[in-house]
């Protein structure tokens, strides 16, 4: 039996400190873990050998500072975990093993709008058939990670705002989605999870605050803070798109009037554009009409990227981030969305904050989320239990 400060409760805190320092960051050096954990080389060694021994981790050789060195990653055959990402027109589902490779994903188009029955049904057969596909035994998957677009709430499990999916009222994504599965699903919102995968494998690799910005049919942020995701204790932190901007404004779906959302989410803005370049005009062909030098898009785009600065100067004046990632469709105006953000911010952030503000489209394009929801998976299991059964607990950058 261990008990507080025996011998053989100090080895585990260790075991734990290596596999949450690999966990966090991916892959290190013995030499990192050693500097990041405080343990001696010779500890970090031996317990390096112990969790390869066990199928925890593999150690690669490498090189450091010119040096032979020894990577040490979390094994890949120790587990499969499935990403599961609802968007308002699509679901996207992923498989990763701990490797960093993505074993399978595909995408499909799906109005989550209309039945979380049939949204469940089609995850549910998209995730069987690509583990079939893959070829990986259906008892390695050790979780999922579902991202839905709408606040989470955090007592009930349930949808915040039925006003985003009004077809899924009531429902609890997560116990939802388990008991069609029958493995732990990890829930949260999509802003949250694009967050988390920009700042694991995208724009906010190595930033400890920072703010993701989802333009889509709604306006939301997920926030980092020292490094962690945070959600307030409702829940529903990172509205961002509920910023009054106007208070004479058009109504937005919150009831309030002049939300930054009625200025920037795609269900506002492209009417501005449709009697001129059709009823089927989508925000990726926006942008694209943009970066080809039309110059209503172009103005519809910059006009936006200042409403949403606005939002983003707000952000620097109570939380400080020090990087913005935009996601979505319109991350890819590049500088024509881009500069006039920074435009904003710069005029309406205290300088302080907006002089250590950088501002960058996201890496990942339309998979932050599913590949946040991977991630979600792995950090939401504690490192104990993931020792228990030797697998590791997260996943480095994904190819």
């Amino acid at each position: 039996m261990e008990t507080p400060g025996s011998q053989s409760s100090l080895h585990r805190a260790n075991l734990e400190r290596v596999v949450r320092a690999v966990r966090m960051a991916g892959s290190l050096t013995q030499a990192e873990i050693a500097r990041s954990t405080g343990l001696s080389a010779a500890t970090v060694s031996n317990i390096v050998r112990e969790l390869k021994d066990g199928g925890t981790v593999q150690v690669t050789p490498t090189s450091a500072g010119g040096r032979r060195a020894r990577s040490v990653s979390l094994s890949g055959d120790a587990g499969i975990v499935v990403g599961v990402d609802f968007g308002h027109t699509h679901l996207r589902v992923a498989i990763g093993n701990l490797a960093h490779q993505v074993l399978a994903e595909e995408s499909e188009p799906l109005d989550v709008d209309a039945s979380s029955a049939q949204g469940f049904g089609r995850a549910e057969e998209l995730v069987e058939r690509l583990i079939v596909t893959t070829g990986v035994s259906r008892q390695k998957v050790i979780g999922v990670g579902l991202g839905v677009p709408g606040p989470i709430d955090v007592e009930s499990g349930t949808l915040g705002s039925t006003s985003i999916l009004p077809g899924w009222s009531g429902i609890n994504p997560g116990d939802e989605l388990a008991g069609r599965l029958g493995v732990p699903v990890y829930v949260d919102n999509d802003a949250n999870l694009g967050a988390l995968g920009e700042m694991v494998w995208g724009s906010g690799r190595g930033v400890k605050d920072l703010a993701y910005i989802k333009v889509g049919s709604g306006v939301g942020a997920g926030l980092v803070i020292a490094g962690q995701i945070y959600r307030g204790p409702g829940g529903t932190a990172g509205e961002i798109g509920h910023i009054t901007l106007d208070e004479s404004g058009p109504v937005c779906r919150c009831g309030n009037r002049g939300c930054l959302e009625t200025f920037a989410a795609t269900r506002y803005v492209l009417p501005l554009l449709r009697s001129n370049h059709g009823a089927d005009l989508t925000m990726e062909r926006v942008v694209q009409l943009a970066r080809e030098g039309d110059p209503g898009c172009r103005r519809v785009i910059a006009d936006v990227g200042r409403h949403v600065g606005s939002g983003v100067a707000n952000l620097c004046n109570l939380l400080n981030p020090s990087r913005v990632v935009l996601g979505g469709d319109l991350a890819e105006a590049g500088e024509l969305v881009l500069a006039p953000i920074r435009e904003s911010v710069s005029r309406y952030a205290i300088p302080s904050a907006a002089r250590q503000l950088s501002v960058l489209p996201g890496a990942l394009g339309g998979r932050a989320e599913v590949l946040g929801a991977l991630a979600l998976v792995l950090s939401e299991m504690g490192d104990s239990t993931l020792l228990e059964s030797t697998v590791p607990v997260e996943l480095p950058a994904f190819t």
